[in-house]
């Protein structure tokens, strides 16, 4: 390899010319497409990433995949575990560890009480509730606009994968945002519609509309309100303002009251585009274009000449996603560099880095799982990537069944229980009209 790289070090660069080591040629760089020389720089990037990703599935298919760390295999964890040379706690995690490493990827079949729509419409988001036993989704439509449905997941224990999805029971004729954020609760959604040309607004949708009851019997929205430039929105969950929500516009910040309509304004110096509420306290945490990421106090009221940000952190780049840890002492952010850090709240300070991410410009969100001990982010590349929250280490690089585009990231959503408490474990994955289950072996 080193007598290889010299030898491509060697060959000089010619501007507007790409050498190609396989033909040892020189071919002319076009600066667009044409019917003769379709030979852009573009392309050939194009074409390296397919060929990667065209050998990954290769590989999978053909299991070839090593653990992450070496050594490490289920018989070394339950002597080491026996021995009471692991706590039950790095025995579970390392578990997972293993498992992450042996997903198979199996294709969903997806059933619909309307069959003319089943598998017609690619998916933008999925999103799953609270108990893992169904997943919100948000599908494209060919006339413009999105539709929404649920797909029920007690399928896919079974031996035929098989799920239903009882979608189109409610339409807009609006875009939803890509990426945006979701609240899904027990008893109710909080969905950001809208597109750039006209006025957006945030929906509350009641979780009896997505139900496999009559379509005729299906109640209207909740509520909605009209909101101009939404990059964002969060649903609060803390008793103290559980009838709140907010959503990140253009350099400010909108709380608002769902029963009584009260809003407070917080203004900022850049725009909000990511946001997450915490649990045991009404404090919303903001992540800014800017790279700021600070937080509010939502009982307070916003005074002029008064400073209201409690916490605040910086990236390097532009924040598109934040998750607060179970405990809520700590956070994690992604940003546009592609970077993806752990905060210590109590410190102010980063902690961790995990490396890998690829982002230069998407809203692109952060799973994460503590129980099982995991960190999933799918980047611009279109490449699903799961840490070890522990020790950032990259477990594992999982590529798409289809080639990349802008408008083919997938959407995933991980779970220990997918289809509720006796469900199975896995990841799952849509993208453009289809849907897999990536299994544990």
């Amino acid at each position: 390899s080193s007598s290889s790289s010299t030898q491509n070090s060697a060959v000089p660069e010619l501007p507007g010319f790409y050498y190609d080591p396989e033909k040892n040629r020189y071919f002319r760089l076009l600066s667009g497409h044409n019917n003769y020389n379709p030979l852009t720089k573009e392309s050939i990037q194009y074409k390296a990433m397919e060929c990667r990703r065209l050998r990954l599935l290769e590989e999978e298919e053909q299991q070839k995949r090593k653990t992450a760390r070496a050594g490490l295999n289920s018989s070394t964890l339950l002597q080491k575990r026996q021995l009471g040379l692991l706590s039950s706690r790095s025995y579970c995690r390392l578990v997972h560890e293993l498992k992450v490493n042996c997903m198979q990827r199996r294709k969903i079949e997806i059933h619909s009480p309307d069959s003319s729509v089943t598998g017609t419409n690619n998916f933008k988001i999925i999103v799953a509730d609270v108990a893992c036993e169904r997943i919100f989704t948000v599908n494209d439509v060919e006339h413009g606009g999105c539709k929404y449905g649920i797909i029920n997941l007690s399928g896919l224990g079974k031996e035929s994968l098989t799920v239903e999805m009882y979608d189109n029971l409610y339409f807009t004729n609006r875009k939803v945002l890509e990426k945006s954020e979701f609240s899904l609760t027990h008893s109710s959604k909080l969905c950001l519609m809208g597109i750039a040309e006209t006025p957006g607004c945030a929906s509350l949708l009641p979780a009896s509309l997505f139900s496999s009851t009559n379509p005729g019997d299906r109640p209207g929205m909740l509520c909605s309100f009209k909101i101009s430039t939404a990059w964002s929105c969060a649903w609060c969950l803390n008793p103290q303002a559980d009838n709140s929500f907010s959503t990140g516009l253009t350099r400010r910040v909108l709380v608002t009251n769902v029963v009584t309509g009260h809003r407070q304004t917080f203004g900022t110096s850049s725009d909000v585009l990511a946001q997450q509420f915490a649990t045991q306290t009404p404090v919303l945490y903001n992540g800014c274009r800017s790279g700021e990421i600070f937080s509010i106090d939502v009982r307070q009221r916003n005074r002029k000449g008064q400073s209201w940000k409690a916490i605040r952190l910086f990236h390097d780049s532009a924040v598109t996603s934040i998750r607060l840890l179970e405990a809520e002492h700590y956070l994690m952010a992604a940003d546009m560099a592609g970077k993806i850090k752990l905060w210590d709240l109590r410190t102010a300070k980063c902690v961790k880095q995990y490396k890998g991410h690829h982002n230069e410009y998407a809203l692109l969100p952060l799973h994460v799982n503590e129980e099982e001990g995991l960190l999933t982010a799918v980047g611009q590349d279109c490449y699903t990537r799961i840490w070890s929250l522990q020790d950032t280490c990259l477990l594992r690089t999982i590529p798409s069944p289809h080639p990349s585009s802008k408008d083919a990231i997938p959407s995933v959503v991980f779970s220990s229980r997918l289809g509720g408490r006796r469900g199975v474990p896995g990841l799952l994955m849509a993208v453009k009209q289809d849907l897999y289950h990536f299994s544990y072996n």
